[in-house]
C-alpha cells in the first residue's frame, strides 16, 4: 500500500492553474479529503499527515522547481524512513490526453524532467507514478511553454474531473496493492493477478 503522495509542480503564485501544477492541486484535493494536518515547512518540501486507522499516509509537495524535485524527495524518504514501494508520484504528463489518467509501478521519464531528476536521484525508475493527462502539446509550441501555460476556459471541467478521480485514485492506493488501483483506474488495465 502507499504510504507517501508526492505531488510534483512548480511553488509560487505565478505558477498557480499552469498545466504543470496538475501533481500539485491533486495532492492538495486528497489532503483535504483525508483532513490531513500541515507539519512544519521543511527546507526542500511541503508535507501534510493524515492518520487513519489503517496507518498515516504523508501528502508532500517538493518546493524546488519541477526539475529539481529528486532532491526534495531524496531528503523527504531520509526524513520520514519510507521506501520507494510505498511512494506514489503524482505528475502530469502531455503524452497523455487531456483528462485520461494512468498508473505505473515504473518507467522512464516520458519527457518530463521532475520525472528525470526522481529517477537521476533515487537511482531507480521503480516508483509507482499517477500520471494526469494534459495533452496533446499544440504543434505551434515547444513543451516547455505549452506545460508552463495555463488550461483555457473550455478545458477547466475536464480538469477538475481529472483531478477528481486522480484523487480518489490515490486514496485508493493508499488502502490497496498497487496491482488493484490500476486495474480500477487505468482505462485499458492489465488482467489482476489472482495472487
Amino acid at each position: 500500500m502507499i504510504s507517501l503522495i508526492a505531488g510534483l509542480g512548480n511553488v509560487g503564485e505565478g505558477y498557480r492553474g499552469t498545466r504543470h501544477n496538475v501533481g500539485f492541486e491533486t495532492v492538495d484535493l486528497v489532503a483535504r479529503e483525508l483532513s490531513a494536518r500541515a507539519q512544519p515547512e521543511r527546507e526542500y518540501y511541503e508535507w501534510a499527515v493524515a492518520e487513519r486507522e489503517t496507518g498515516r499516509v504523508i501528502l508532500a509537495k517538493p518546493t524546488t522547481l519541477v526539475n529539481r524535485s529528486g532532491d526534495a524527495m531524496r531528503l523527504l524518504l531520509e526524513d520520514t524512513g519510507l521506501e520507494l514501494h510505498q511512494v506514489l508520484v503524482v505528475v502530469d504528463d502531455f503524452n497523455l490526453p487531456l483528462g485520461v489518467i494512468r498508473i505505473r509501478a515504473g518507467g522512464s521519464d516520458g519527457g518530463h524532467r521532475g520525472l528525470a531528476s526522481l529517477i537521476e536521484a533515487l537511482g531507480t525508475e521503480a516508483f509507482a507514478r499517477l500520471r494526469l493527462g494534459i495533452g496533446p502539446v499544440a504543434d505551434n509550441m515547444e513543451a516547455v511553454d505549452f506545460v508552463l501555460g495555463r488550461f483555457s476556459p473550455g478545458e477547466l471541467d475536464r480538469v477538475r474531473e481529472m483531478i477528481e478521480k486522480a484523487a480518489g485514485a490515490a486514496i485508493f492506493a493508499s488502502n490497496h496493492r498497487l496491482e488493484e488501483t490500476m486495474y480500477r483506474y487505468n482505462s485499458n488495465p492489465a488482467p489482476l493477478d489472482k495472487d
